[in-house]
């Protein structure tokens, strides 16, 4: 992290062992970006006249290029909360879900790699069980099912017919998904 870390208590005496625990869940989050700019973070206990028990609530503020993160906003009253440590756990674990969605989004790389579309035509056509072959450019057979059309246009098939459609490997052999007439 490139700054210091701000921890700030309201309506309760500082705590050694809580702010402990707060800097130990920070040091996690700069496992998932390296270039957190800012961390402030606000542990706030309620009024002494409340009603429904001491229920903390937890504010997280982080800053990374291009970003801010801020957890904590919700007024919802989680009884689970009414201990300190557990409202941290809370407050930080949902800290770390965004902060892992922005550096997935700026990770190029964690993209689901999607199959290349071919092309090919149609060499045998079984339409009573609903299957056919697709011989592909490349002169390997695809099996495909009905299923597998894009296009409700199962009827309009027949031998010679041009498709395009994305490769897989199945246990019997290649098989195609995603068909589309051409």
């Amino acid at each position: 992290m490139e700054v210091t870390p701000r921890v700030t208590f309201r309506g309760m005496d500082h705590s050694e062992a809580v702010e402990a625990a707060v800097h130990e869940r920070i040091e996690r989050l700069s496992r998932f970006h390296d270039h957190i700019t800012s961390c402030s973070v606000v542990i706030e206990a309620p009024h002494k006249h409340s009603q429904k028990g001491k229920i903390y609530h937890v504010r997280v503020n982080i800053n990374v290029p291009g970003r801010e993160i801020v957890v904590g906003r919700e007024a919802e009253e989680n009884h689970a909360h009414e201990d300190v440590l557990v409202a941290i756990r809370d407050s930080f674990d949902a800290a770390q879900r965004q902060l892992e969605d922005v550096v997935r989004k700026m990770s190029s790389y964690r993209v689901k790699a999607h199959p290349a579309a071919l092309k090919g035509s149609i060499t045998r056509l079984v339409p009573e069980e609903g299957f056919g072959f697709i011989l592909g450019a490349d002169g390997r057979e695809y099996f495909f099912r009905r299923e597998s059309m894009t296009t409700e246009n199962w009827g309009a098939l027949s031998e010679g017919t041009k498709v395009r459609f994305a490769e897989h490997d199945g246990e019997k052999g290649p098989y195609a998904s995603a068909v589309t007439p051409d």
